[in-house]
């Protein structure tokens, strides 16, 4: 595929699916922005984290190929998606990479989990301007319809504008809904939690086996974070980095003693 003029290059995947109703809407919305290559995955890959593949081969095969547009679906995870977009696909980066649309919130704690996510931050590593979007409805016919607009304009801003290095953003859109969404606001990522619990069961040979199950848990339903945005019927965007360093913490942590005392060495001597 030959990049038409002065069109903006833009990199799409996904992880539940290169069939999946959620991605269908991006393309979509994407193609009106700008040349678009696909690499997503051949199956659901939901919940992969930044997994990447590294006991078997990974494999891409070519969907679709017209002016513009490349389609391929790929055996990996949404990470591997990226990782191959950009090292054999493209052989160099694109002008955006957008993941999505996710079935089910990847607003708080679900960022860690997600392989949505895990495949915007793979691009903010290498440098690209990134965004993941998720639909707070995890059907299977989940409608995208209402955020159409908003999604284009968020993706249209970052291609104008940019984002600062290293910053991805995670774009949560909550369910359509009698009222229309209310805006699209920047925010913090809610401090939630998901009470996990195993649903045990005994297979016809005798062995156990577990199903995990959970309750999503938010003590932080507060103004200015993502989950309540949602529930106020507005579009969260939450400014994430892949640096995990707890800036504020360093300088208590730097204050603690990590040095071998003599008295344990000693003791250590003697015991020998």
């Amino acid at each position: 595929m030959k990049q038409s003029d002065k069109k903006p290059l833009i990199l799409v995947t996904n992880d539940d699916g290169i069939n999946a109703p959620g991605i269908r809407t991006l393309i979509k919305i994407m193609r009106t922005l700008g040349d678009v290559v696909v690499v997503a995955p051949d199956r659901p890959r939901s919940a992969q984290s930044h997994s990447i593949t590294v006991s078997m081969p990974l494999r891409l095969k070519l969907i679709e190929e017209t002016e513009g547009y490349r389609e391929f679906s790929c055996n990996g995870t949404p990470v591997d998606c990226v990782k191959l977009g950009t090292k054999i696909v493209l052989r160099g980066n694109p002008d955006l990479l957008v993941s999505g649309i996710n079935h089910g919130s990847n607003a708080s704690i679900n960022v860690l989990y997600s392989g949505t996510m895990a495949a915007v931050i793979e691009g903010s590593i290498d440098k690209i301007p990134a965004i993941g979007f998720s639909l707070n409805d995890y059907s299977a016919k989940a409608v995208f319809e209402h955020a159409e607009e908003y999604i284009r304009q968020i993706a249209l801003q970052v291609l104008q504008r940019g984002l600062p290095e290293g910053v991805s953003l995670n774009v949560n859109i909550p369910k359509i809904s009698d009222e229309p969404i209310q805006g699209a606001v920047v925010c913090r990522q809610a401090r939630g939690t998901w009470v996990e619990e195993f649903d045990e069961r005994i297979d016809p040979r005798g062995q156990d086996y577990y199903w995990i199950t959970g309750v999503f848990s938010n003590a932080d339903n507060t103004e200015g974070t993502d989950t309540r945005a949602m529930e106020d019927n507005y579009i969260a965007v939450v400014p994430t980095q892949f640096d995990f360093t707890a800036a504020d913490a360093l300088k208590l942590i730097g204050e603690f003693d990590f040095e071998p005392k003599e008295v344990n060495n000693k003791q250590h001597q003697t015991t020998h």
